[in-house]
């Protein structure tokens, strides 16, 4: 996949063999702070050209989200493959403390997915299944 990278940081890698997601980090030049139940949109730095038929999906990160209560809204976020912008980060701070954003502080995780896109049939009924129209807590 072809990326353009106009941070002083790395690019996105997997941190362990077993990873699914890519850490992404904050391109701001100064600290930003939010304070409770803020929300601010945190650049990257980074460009990318996905392959049709591929998406990019912005996650939180547990660690921040446990310890500092830092999440992503609109999560995950969705980066279309015809997308060329940058990649940027929804981070809300969801704790009773005020939260600093560091520059170069890992922010978000990435994670490349395969999509498919269908074709609607429109139909006046639909096939039996053993849930049928059960809903939430159907299945409990």
């Amino acid at each position: 996949m072809k990326i353009i990278n106009t941070s002083p940081y790395p690019l996105p890698r997997y941190e362990t063999p077993g990873s699914a997601g890519m850490d992404l980090r904050a391109n701001i030049s100064e600290p930003i702070t939010l304070a409770p139940l803020e929300r601010s949109l945190i650049p990257t730095g980074l460009f990318m050209e996905l392959s049709e038929g591929y998406e990019a999906q912005i996650r939180p990160r547990s660690g921040l989200a446990i310890k500092r209560g830092l999440t992503m809204l609109n999560s995950p976020g969705t980066i279309d493959s015809d997308y060329r912008g940058e990649i940027k980060c929804i981070v809300v701070n969801l704790s009773n403390e005020p939260q600093t954003i560091e520059p170069g502080e890992r922010i978000a995780q990435m994670v490349i997915a395969r999509y498919e896109q269908i074709v609607w049939k429109e139909v006046s009924e639909l096939n039996d299944s053993v849930r049928g129209t059960g809903g939430f807590g159907s299945t409990s």
